[in-house]
């Protein structure tokens, strides 16, 4: 069950938010009155998911709440349309009218499988949408899940940048990287957004045949030094048996650089709550 300190925020509170860490990259967001849930992913130890080309994955940990525990959601954030990310089970439990915003790949094969409320982005494409006197402004974010030629034989990614307002002023900004490697492109985020408080990593080193398709401890360190959030959570890594890049490397890796005080881990089942400064005065 979903602890008590991650149960659903009073109103539209500006002033604080919580991070419940789910696993894999699914995680419940809860900031402003919005409940936002990341890359549903619900299956269990042992079970398997099916990657394409015949490729398949064994998971090694289980969720830390159940599908059937999740609270009223608002929207669904998904950064790509693979069975680590959007599972059987979300497909057949999770309800076919809440909002999911994603790549035009994910969106039609969603569309396919009976969802109805969907939005696609394209990279650096917003959608705003609003909840009483809050609005969340959601980027699509550059990303690509494979080097060179290989990339076009995966599903197209992106990551997320989620703006929270008040009265047409940010609160409080969240970037999810998706299932992303370290591109030229990343470059671009922080000059656009220079002010970003929390980055979710996707971590995990996924291998397949040798290839890298997702960050290791070392891009995800360089990920973190070229985003330069105020504070960054590492997800998706240790859950599958494609991952080859375990989360301790990252720590090792991040304390060599002195930046320890710039990341925080959580456990399955964590809730990570953060305070959110004062608004400017206008």
């Amino acid at each position: 069950m979903l602890p008590a300190n991650a149960t659903p925020l009073n109103g539209s509170s500006y002033d604080s938010g919580s991070i419940f860490f789910v696993g894999t990259a699914t995680v419940i967001l809860r900031y402003a009155g919005f409940t936002i849930l990341t890359d549903p992913n619900f299956l269990h130890q042992g079970d398997h998911v099916h990657l394409g080309y015949g490729l398949r994955s064994q998971r090694r940990t289980n969720p830390a709440i159940e599908i059937e525990e999740l609270p009223p959601l608002d929207l669904v954030v998904l950064s790509h349309m693979h069975e680590d990310h959007f599972d059987r089970v979300a497909i057949e439990k999770l309800d076919k009218q809440v909002p999911i915003v994603s790549t035009p790949h994910a969106v039609k094969s969603l569309r396919e499988k009976g969802f109805n409320k969907l939005q696609d982005l394209a990279p650096w494409q917003s959608l705003t949408v609003r909840k009483g006197d809050s609005a969340l402004t959601i980027t699509a974010m550059p990303g690509r899940h494979g080097p060179g030629l290989l990339a076009a034989a995966l599903p197209p990614v992106m990551g997320s940048l989620l703006e929270f307002q008040e009265q047409g002023q940010t609160r409080f900004c969240l970037y999810i990287t998706g299932d992303t490697l370290v591109i030229e492109e990343l470059k671009e985020i922080p000059k656009r957004y220079p002010n970003i408080d929390i980055a979710l990593l996707h971590l995990g080193g996924t291998k397949v045949f040798g290839v890298l398709l997702t960050m290791d401890a070392k891009q995800g360190l360089e990920a973190l030094q070229i985003i330069a959030p105020k504070l960054a959570i590492p997800i998706h890594y240790n859950d599958y048996t494609v991952f080859k890049s375990p989360l301790e490397d990252f720590v090792a890796a991040v304390e060599a650089a002195g930046l320890e005080s710039k990341v925080r881990y959580l456990n399955h089942g964590d809730t990570y709550t953060f305070e959110v400064a004062a608004a400017s005065p206008m």
